[in-house]
């Protein structure tokens, strides 16, 4: 199982790693997007409003090219609030290109190769939610439906289980459900832990060499 680096340049990381920060914490800019999606889809059909993670979402990261500019923001200041990262429940699962387990959610990656460019796709891959991690696959040839599997670990969790990876396995194979991994992410969002400070797009960067996963 390889750790983001090799595929993804630093700034590439960075926006990855920054994008998990953002989708980890529920009181966030992410968080409340969900919060709303999720709450008029709800109502739209009639059923109860309970725990938006409770139903799968689908998280779309968009990494910009680093000299991308923009009229009312910096960059820096939309990537750490988390404004390229969309979010929607998932409303057909069919649809999906994964068989997500309970306590998953479906992630596409889109790349911006130039400045005022388009985005392309890049990844797609599963969240879980628990460990606070993004499994991946990397696309490395898109005519010959080649990938590259990728794991994304949260920048900010020190103490991950030892055999986190045996249960990442074991998740995505179905053989065991969200509810039996370890809450680590509970160190990592506001919304569990009053204490926690999300850290800024600038002290991501100046601190990814020191980051578990590079």
């Amino acid at each position: 199982m390889q750790i983001v680096g090799a595929l993804f340049n630093k700034f590439e990381q960075c926006v990855l790693n920054m994008a998990l920060i953002n989708i980890c914490d529920s009181e966030g800019h992410v968080g409340q997007e969900m919060r709303r999606h999720y709450n008029d889809w709800k109502q739209l059909t009639n059923e109860t409003v309970s725990n938006p993670w409770l139903d799968i979402h689908q998280f779309t990261i968009y990494v910009p090219h680093p000299d991308q500019t923009y009229e009312d923001i910096t960059l820096e200041a939309g990537l750490t609030q988390g404004y390229n990262v969309e979010v929607e429940p998932v409303k057909d699962r069919s649809e999906l290109v994964y068989d997500i387990p309970e306590g998953g959610h479906f992630v596409v990656v889109l790349k911006q190769k130039e400045v005022n460019g388009g985005f392309a796709i890049a990844a797609t891959g599963i969240f879980v939610r628990s460990l606070g991690i993004i499994s991946l696959d990397v696309i490395v040839d898109l005519t010959q439906e080649e990938t590259q599997p990728l794991v994304i670990k949260h920048p900010i969790i020190r103490d991950y289980p030892q055999d986190w990876e045996t249960k990442l396995r074991l998740f995505l194979k179905g053989e065991m459900n969200g509810e039996e991994l370890p809450r680590v992410v509970g160190y990592v969002d506001r919304g569990l832990n009053q204490d926690y400070r999300p850290p800024s797009w600038s002290e991501v960067y100046l601190a990814a060499s020191d980051f578990i996963g590079f």
